[in-house]
């Protein structure tokens, strides 16, 4: 068996490992043995010397991610296995050979037991995002044990792991297809058409966190005049349109999202003029737009809080953005708002929501309590991997 670097831990500090939380904290380590670089893989033991788990070393307060409770060889056919035990969800969650979807998430980090991965499916093409070098270092392996696993089925695969190592650990890169090319990748979400552009667009090409969000806006959007704030590629806003909403207006602050956007409402047969998409700051859209004019809207902006240095000032931004809204929408309108910041839990993101309701003058009942979907699944044993929250109002 391959020898890999040792990490003891202090004495007590084994307690979350043995309860499966897959981070270890710098605070927790006594010493680790031999020379090693980020990314190295590691196995870590208790001061009296008993195996604890395996992971990859990382620079940072958070020094290692575990990938394994079990003392085993680590090789292509250990992350193989990996991949096929999450494909298999994805199969019995009907994702895998849909007619109506054709695009769907197949890693999500420590859901998956992968942490630091993200791997997103669009077709036949498969985009691989690492925001660890630990994971980055296997991209080739990841690539080969995809191909494997879908055979035909997939025709490219793309990395995209070059800005979210940049940020989060300075190791620079570039991104790149690892098999075949291309670029507009064209898919299919409960019977909605979009264009992915993996290199040009945020995150891996499409935000598929929010897929049976859009589904539900089905059930409100009839009739309406709907406002989608933040909107990007027009993702509610294609779902809305479908459903029969009177008109769509879809506001983001990037020029080329709000073409992606105006390109998707085309390719679903939908009027552009009816359904306008605008290059515009929210907050100033918000403020400056004619009250009563929109009866739903869409809040879904970018996280506003990257660590909990930053969370005091996101929960101020979630309260304004959100008072913007209720000011302005019309009486028995329905607000879609949401926040993505992992470090905003549920409880603070609904005292912000509660807070711009008092701030706007509005009486306000939820709805529905919205999350990611299960393809973006939560690790029980770390529910810091609940990122996504949502809540739909109705306002008086």
């Amino acid at each position: 068996m391959t020898s890999y670097t040792q990490v003891i831990l202090k004495k007590g500090k084994e307690e979350p490992v043995l309860r499966f939380h897959p981070w270890i904290f710098s605070g927790a380590i006594k010493e680790i043995r031999g020379k090693f670089e980020e990314g190295d893989i590691a196995e870590v033991f208790s001061q009296e010397g008993n195996y604890l788990a395996t992971g990859y070393l990382l620079s940072g307060s958070i020094t290692i991610k575990l990938f394994s409770f079990t003392q085993q060889e680590i090789d292509k056919k250990f992350w193989k296995s990996k991949l096929e035990t999450a494909y298999r969800l994805r199969q019995d969650l009907g994702l895998v050979g849909s007619k109506s979807t054709n695009t769907y998430r197949l890693v999500h980090n420590e859901g998956d037991s992968m942490p630091g991965l993200i791997v997103d499916i669009y077709d036949s093409l498969a985009v691989i995002q690492a925001h660890s070098v630990g994971m980055y270092l296997l991209r080739e392996i990841l690539a080969d044990s995809i191909r494997s696993i879908y055979g035909k089925k997939i025709t490219a695969i793309y990395d995209k792991s070059a800005e979210s190592l940049r940020k989060m650990t300075g190791f620079k890169t570039e991104d790149g297809f690892l098999l075949g090319g291309g670029s507009n990748f064209e898919v299919k979400e409960n019977g909605n058409q979009f264009m992915i552009d993996p290199a040009a667009g945020q995150k891996t090409g499409f935000f598929l966190d929010q897929r049976e969000n859009r589904q539900l806006i089905a059930r409100y959007a009839n009739s309406r005049n709907v406002l989608n704030m933040f909107g990007y590629t027009g993702g509610f806003s294609v779902y809305a349109a479908h459903a029969g909403a009177s008109l769509v207006h879809t506001v983001d602050s990037s020029a080329p999202a709000i073409e992606t956007a105006r390109r998707n409402m085309v390719l679903n047969r939908f009027d552009p003029e009816q359904n306008a998409c605008f290059v515009a700051d929210a907050r100033q859209y918000l403020e400056t737009m004619d009250a009563d004019r929109y009866d739903l809207m869409v809040l879904d902006p970018p996280a506003f809080a990257k660590n909990m240095d930053s969370r005091r000032q996101a929960l101020k931004g979630y309260r304004a953005i959100n008072a913007a809204a209720l000011k302005k929408i019309k009486a028995r309108g329905i607000l879609f708002t949401f926040s993505c910041s992992q470090v905003v839990d549920r409880q603070m993101f609904t005292s912000a929501v509660t807070a711009a309701a008092i701030d706007a003058g509005r009486k306000v009942q939820i709805l529905h309590h919205l999350s990611q979907p299960p393809d973006h699944p939560i690790n029980i044993f770390h529910q810091e991997g609940e990122y996504l929250k949502g809540l739909v109002l109705r306002v008086e």
